[in-house]
């Protein structure tokens, strides 16, 4: 081991620091939508492992690069939030693009969807849960502290629905025409 201590003990009281002065509580609502974001990035990493598709998992490495961003904007104080916005009217329109594209290679469902046909499938779904908490932790977090970005939730909605399009290619991809359908037919 190299020695190198991995807690400071500061955060023992239940603070933690932000990117500028000062500390809130770990319960804190800011800490809270931090703390989805991670989810959120955590299991797209999740379906980045699972996935065969070299260029979904390119896509997804970008957009949890863009996410550690994200969370930054977050975590920065209000004195410092300009300092670290960085989630722009153009990576909106580029998940949109991404929407777009992939959603010409899937066939939609009309209702909806059990997850769980494909590993991968099963974590973009599941990723896209958490993304869908992120975004609603935002959005109360923007209505308490009114962010200055007015790109954040743009961005988060589009990733939520990225990630139910990547689930339904991988499903498909997976030999499932159609996905598990929620609503279950008579026999």
């Amino acid at each position: 081991m190299s020695g190198k201590r991995l807690f400071t003990g500061q955060g023992d009281d239940g603070s933690t620091g932000l990117l500028g002065e000062g500390r809130i509580l770990k319960s804190d609502l800011r800490i809270e939508a931090l703390g989805s974001l991670d989810e959120t990035t955590a299991a797209l990493g999740f379906a980045r492992s699972l996935t065969t598709d070299d260029h979904i998992a390119r896509l997804v490495l970008r957009i949890q690069r863009e996410l550690y961003q994200f969370m930054a904007e977050i975590a920065a104080t209000p004195e410092n939030a300009e300092r670290f916005r960085s989630i722009t009217a153009e990576q909106v329109q580029w998940l949109e693009q991404q929407v777009e594209a992939w959603s010409e290679k899937i066939e939609l469902p009309r209702e909806f969807i059990v997850p769980g046909d494909t590993p991968a499938g099963g974590a973009f779904s599941l990723a896209r849960a958490i993304c869908r908490r992120a975004e609603r932790r935002v959005v109360e977090l923007n209505e308490r502290e009114k962010l200055t970005n007015p790109y954040l939730l743009p961005y988060l909605n589009r990733l939520s629905s990225l990630c139910f399009v990547l689930e339904l290619f991988e499903v498909q991809k997976g030999g499932n025409k159609r996905p598990t359908l929620a609503r279950r037919k008579a026999p």
